[in-house]
């Protein structure tokens, strides 16, 4: 076996080993959707069920701190479960940013530079730590908790 052929077998057996899809347009599509829905569900909970933008805020964080341990404890990819804890990233960021928003006055545009400081400090954390910022070898509980 040559060394290009035994470096694109290593890399396909990282890449089976991952925990987390492809980034197809299916994927893309399924995150949109996601991500639609997690706000969707969002408003929904804290208005018509009478939660309250706070409880709700509780009630889906912890099933967000659920998911993500059952994704992390998990050995390989189940889609059900990552996709799971997408919406409900999704659910709980669209929470925090409407407490910070409607009950302590902080602006979207304050809340966007915020998290996109954030967002950026996480990349140069993730590269620091692991010298990539490929999705395609998210085959330690490091990087995916990077992810």
């Amino acid at each position: 076996m040559t060394t290009n052929t035994a470096q694109t077998v290593d890399t396909r057996a990282k890449s089976s080993m991952s925990k987390v899809p492809e980034p197809t347009l299916v994927f893309w599509i399924i995150k949109i959707l996601a991500t639609t829905v997690g706000e969707t569900f969002a408003d929904f909970l804290a208005t018509n069920l009478n939660l309250g933008l706070t409880n709700t805020t509780y009630v889906m964080g912890a099933f967000l701190a659920i998911a993500l341990v059952v994704q992390f404890r998990s050995a390989r990819h189940a889609p059900s479960i990552y996709w799971l804890a997408v919406v409900l990233i999704s659910v709980v960021g669209t929470l925090i940013t409407d407490n910070l928003t409607d009950n302590f006055g902080v602006s979207l545009e304050t809340t966007t530079i915020v998290f996109a400081v954030a967002l950026l400090a996480t990349f140069i954390a993730w590269y620091a730590s692991e010298k990539t910022l490929s999705i395609h070898t998210i085959t330690t509980t490091k990087r995916e908790a990077f992810y």
